[in-house]
């Protein structure tokens, strides 16, 4: 009795295992792997257009090193209550406005070595630079030249959109002209038509009636 409650006891074990694995599993992205809390997204080939929106809410260290990852989402990290350990070191991180949100996080770290891992590849002025020690100003400026370049290339798009709405506009005035025009030629067409009708039946009945005379 004592052996099979023991092997039952075994076996309830391992199932319970095997579902919290399935459970983790649930909820990692195809794109990393997972064993316990520890989610390792590192050297994948990530981008920010395949990095995953999100990890398991438990994650206490997350791998994602060695990507090309040149930003982080805005909140990405802050969820992860119980995240001790991120690897961030081996991206070329673009030091420019959607760096600030890493830069806010990287803030509030007090892991030394995860600071000094993460380096700014690109503008060239600021390669090399530590990110977490990025003067605020220095990013804005970025950010300004990003800005100027969305409001010119939005103004050319809206003058693009006013040139093409007045040319469309014109275009339709000039078929309505003409449009007025050919219906009034054809109108008058149809009065001479008829004009030259009645014309044509006076003088008959005048003929037919000198004739009787």
């Amino acid at each position: 009795m004592r052996c099979n409650l023991l092997v039952l006891k075994v076996l309830l074990s391992v199932l319970s295992t095997e579902m919290m694995m399935t459970m983790v599993q649930g909820v990692c992205s195809r794109m990393c792997s997972c064993r316990g809390a520890v989610v390792n997204c590192g050297k994948r080939g990530l981008t920010a257009a395949t990095l995953p929106s999100s990890f398991p809410p438990h994650t206490s260290e997350l791998y994602l090193n060695d990507n090309h990852l040149t930003s982080l989402p805005n909140n990405l990290l802050d969820s992860l209550s119980s995240l001790r350990l991120a690897h961030l070191h081996g991206n070329p991180w673009s030091c420019d406005c959607g760096i600030l949100y890493l830069r806010g996080w990287l803030l509030k770290q007090r892991n030394d070595a995860l600071i000094r891992n993460v380096t700014c590849s690109s503008p060239a002025h600021l390669r090399g630079r530590l990110v977490v020690y990025l003067v605020e100003e220095e990013v804005l400026e970025s950010c300004r030249y990003w800005m100027c370049d969305l409001a010119l290339a939005s103004q050319i798009s809206l003058f693009i959109f006013i040139v093409v709405q007045a040319l469309l506009l014109a275009s339709v005035i000039l078929f309505l002209r003409r449009f007025e025009r050919l219906t009034r030629e054809a109108q008058r067409t149809a009065a001479e038509t008829f004009t030259a009708e009645d014309d044509a039946q006076s003088n008959e009945y005048v003929m037919l009636k000198d004739r009787s005379m």
